[in-house]
């Protein structure tokens, strides 16, 4: 591999957006498997914090700028031939696709590897869903197609750190339940870090990828049922799932202060997941990494902790416990 891989990134920083993200995320942890493949890493981070100060720590090179901000991203952008473009969810993401291609194609961009999201497989011109941010992501992948620019998509499905852990961490620690809106319909979650994996492979040696769009899931698509005994195997003790109804749903998330926009993307993955829409496999994972993804047992073994209630001392006064949609807030 070492011999194949592109030449120039050897030579001058891999530039990673949104890499100050928690620990776990994609950009962080693409950032740390780039310097430990001995590679430069330009992370651009949006300001200066506990977490860029820890990616300086780590060997890279740390830029701070906003993705809709021209000026700022010359300045990140000028110098890199390899780029990874990954934004959470936001109703400006297609302006901040257009402004970064912009600037990448300007500068000479010889890679462009773009995270998208796995439904746009099932959208076209003449087919939608109701998701404002599966609209954009379409309407991005477009652009980019367009614009002559050397792209790789990306399409993960489902991750696993978002409802499999964020929004059922709570119920399953409190009420041994995991208590989500998917009904009986199948869905293939992935890790992040499978997702970082397959990232990292692409940058450092992209152009046999150029054009090429893959899909990333985890090793099983089945219904919540069967995850929810890989829960009771992981954490040793009976796990089920709970079928609660999506109106309610969205409305405790208004509630907690999440944005309109993500609350209508959220929503409309949990009727998708109800209507059978996530029942989705590709081995892209495996090929690409040559290893297997991490699946859902394994992945709530490794974060027991998330999901067992912490025992109070004899003296300790109990504290109310947060809600998974508090914890979604303030990872925010």
């Amino acid at each position: 591999m070492a011999q194949e891989e592109f030449d120039m990134s050897d030579q001058k920083p891999i530039l990673v957006t949104g890499a100050a993200g928690r620990v776990g995320a994609v950009g962080r942890t693409v950032t740390e498997l780039l310097l430990e493949k001995g590679k430069k890493v330009r992370a651009m981070v949006r300001k200066e914090d506990d977490r860029s100060l820890a990616l300086r720590e780590m060997g890279a090179e740390v830029v701070t700028g906003d993705l809709l901000d021209l000026d700022a991203m010359h300045r990140v952008v000028e110098g890199c031939e390899v780029m990874y473009f990954g934004m959470s969810v936001s109703d400006l993401y297609l302006a901040a696709t257009i402004n970064a291609a912009c600037v990448a194609k300007h500068h000479g961009v010889k890679a462009f590897v773009n995270m998208s999201q796995m439904t746009l497989s099932q959208m076209s011109i003449t087919e939608t869903t109701d998701s404002p941010q599966h609209k954009l992501h379409w309407l991005a992948e477009q652009a980019l197609d367009w614009s002559g620019l050397p792209v790789i998509h990306l399409r993960p499905t489902v991750f696993l750190e978002g409802f499999f852990m964020m929004f059922s961490s709570q119920s399953v620690k409190q009420f041994d339940q995991i208590r989500l809106p998917f009904g009986r319909g199948k869905t293939s979650p992935v890790a992040a870090e499978d997702v970082a994996r397959v990232v990292v492979e692409l940058l450092v040696n992209p152009q046999p990828h150029i054009g090429k769009t893959y899909h990333l899931t985890g090793p099983h698509s089945d219904n919540m049922d069967f995850y929810a005994g890989e829960y009771s195997k992981a954490l040793e003790r009976p796990i089920t799932y709970q079928d609660i109804a999506v109106g309610p749903w969205r409305e405790k998330l208004l509630e907690r202060g999440l944005p309109l926009h993500l609350v209508n993307h959220l929503t409309t993955m949990a009727d998708l997941h109800r209507a059978g829409r996530y029942d989705r496999m590709s081995s892209d994972v495996f090929d690409l990494t040559g290893q297997a993804p991490v699946s859902v047992q394994d992945f709530v073994r490794k974060n027991a902790t998330a999901f067992t209630a912490s025992k109070p001392s004899p003296n300790e006064t109990p504290h109310a416990q947060t809600s998974d949609t508090d914890q979604h807030k303030n990872d925010r």
